[in-house]
C-alpha cells in the first residue's frame, strides 16, 4: 500500500500541535493562570492531551513515515482527533477510545519494522507502543489519570531508549551492556505492572545511567555543529531523567506526594523535551521535507528549557507554589521559543536558497 504524500502528512501534525498547545495551556490552568475557556476546562486532562495526544500523535506520525504504509497514518489521525476531542469538551469516552485506537494502530505500524527487523531496538519500541496501550486502557477502566501514569511515561522512556539503543549498533558496545540495557526495561515495567513507585524510580536511574554510559553522545559531544548540540540534548536529558529517578526513590511518584510535580515534570519537560529539542532538526524534516539548517541559536531554547525547569522543581522541593507557577509560564514560553528559533532558521534558509 503507497505512503501518505505530503500534503497529508501535515494536518496530522497541526493536530499534533493543537494537543501541545492545549495541553500547555490546561497545564497552566492548573496551576491558576487564567487560560481561555477550551483550556481550562481540560485542566484535568492536562496529562492525556500532553503525552497520548500531542506525543502519540508525533511519535505515530514519525513511525507511519518509517513503515511507509498508508494505513499507518490512520495511527496519528486518531491520536490527533483525541486530542481535539478533549479540547472541545466532548464525551471524555471519544478521547479515551480515540487514544486507545491510535495506541493500536502504533503498535501495528511497530509491527512492521519488527518484522522487518528482529533486533533488540525494535522490540523495545513496539513494547513502549503497548504501554501507550495499556495506560489508555487503564484510563479508560478507572477514569483515573494517576492509574495510567506509570505506562504513558513508560511509553515515552522506552521510545527515546528504544532509538538511542538503535544508535549504539554503531559503537563496540559489550555484549553484558545490551543485557543489562534488557534487564533496566524489565525492572520498568515490574515497577509499572506491580505499582511499586520506588522500584520504577530505580530502573530510571538505572537506564539514565546506562545511557550516559554507553550512548553515543557522550562521544559526539566532542564534535562540533548538529551533531554536538544533539549530544548536548541528549546529555542533559539523560541528567534529569537520573534527577527524576532519585525523586522518585524518595516517594515522589505517588498521587498526592508534594514532590510529584517535580518528578513528573524531570521526566516530562527535562528528559522527553531535552530529546524532543536535539531530534527535531532530523525528525522534522523526515515528516515534512523541510529541512532545518543548524544555528547556535538552537542552544538558547535548550539552556532556558534547564534553567525554568530547575526553576519549577525547587519551588516544587521547597512547597512555593508562587516560584512553581511563575515557572510553568516559562516552561510554556520556552517551548514558543524553540518552536520560533525554528521557524526563524527555517525562514532564512528559504529565503537564501531563493537568492
Amino acid at each position: 500500500m503507497a505512503d501518505l504524500k505530503l500534503g497529508g502528512r501535515l494536518p496530522l501534525l497541526f493536530f499534533g500541535m493543537l494537543s501541545l498547545l492545549g495541553g500547555v495551556m490546561a497545564g497552566l490552568g492548573r496551576l491558576g493562570w487564567d487560560v481561555p475557556g477550551p483550556a481550562m476546562q481540560a485542566a484535568g486532562v492536562h496529562g492525556p492531551l500532553m503525552i497520548a495526544a500531542f506525543f502519540g500523535t508525533v511519535i505515530s506520525l514519525e513511525r507511519a513515515v518509517a513503515a511507509g504504509r498508508s494505513w499507518a497514518y490512520l495511527a496519528p489521525l486518531a491520536a490527533g482527533a483525541s486530542g481535539i476531542a478533549l479540547l472541545a469538551g466532548a464525551p471524555l469516552l471519544l478521547g479515551q477510545m480515540l487514544g486507545s485506537l491510535g495506541a493500536i494502530g502504533l503498535i501495528a505500524a511497530s509491527a512492521v519494522a519488527l518484522r522487518r527487523q528482529v533486533a533488540v531496538f525494535t522490540i523495545i519500541l513496539t513494547l513502549a507502543a503497548g504501554c501507550w496501550l495499556v495506560g489508555n486502557l487503564l484510563w479508560l477502566a478507572t477514569g483515573n489519570v494517576s492509574a495510567a501514569v506509570a505506562w504513558w511515561l513508560l511509553f515515552l522512556v522506552l521510545t527515546i531508549a528504544g532509538e538511542r539503543l538503535e544508535l549504539t549498533r554503531f559503537l563496540p558496545t559489550p555484549p553484558l551492556a545490551q543485557k543489562l540495557f534488557i534487564a533496566i526495561v524489565g525492572v520498568l515495567l515490574l515497577g509499572a505492572v506491580a505499582g511499586l513507585d520506588r522500584l520504577f524510580a530505580g530502573g530510571l536511574i538505572a537506564l539514565a545511567i546506562w545511557l550516559l554510559r554507553y550512548d553515543i553522545a557522550r562521544r559526539n559531544i566532542a564534535t562540533e555543529g548538529l551533531t554536538r548540540f544533539i549530544a548536548a540534548c541528549l546529555l542533559s536529558g539523560y541528567a534529569w531523567l537520573f534527577a527524576a529517578g532519585l525523586l522518585g526513590l524518595a516517594g515522589a511518584f505517588a498521587p498526592g506526594h508534594e514532590w510529584r510535580d517535580a518528578a513528573l515534570h524531570a521526566i516530562g519537560l527535562g528528559f522527553v523535551f531535552s530529546m524532543v529539542f536535539g531530534h527535531a532538526p532530523i525528525i522534522f524534516p523526515a515528516v515534512t521535507r523541510i529541512r532545518i539548517p543548524y544555528h547556535p541559536a538552537l542552544y538558547l531554547p535548550l539552556a532556558l528549557l534547564h534553567l525554568t525547569l530547575a526553576l519549577r522543581v525547587f519551588g516544587g522541593l521547597n512547597d512555593n507554589f508562587d516560584l512553581r507557577h511563575t515557572a510553568a509560564l516559562l516552561n510554556g514560553l520556552v517551548l514558543l521559543i524553540f518552536i520560533a528559533t525554528l521557524v526563524t532558521l527555517v525562514r532564512r534558509n528559504a529565503k537564501r536558497g531563493a537568492r
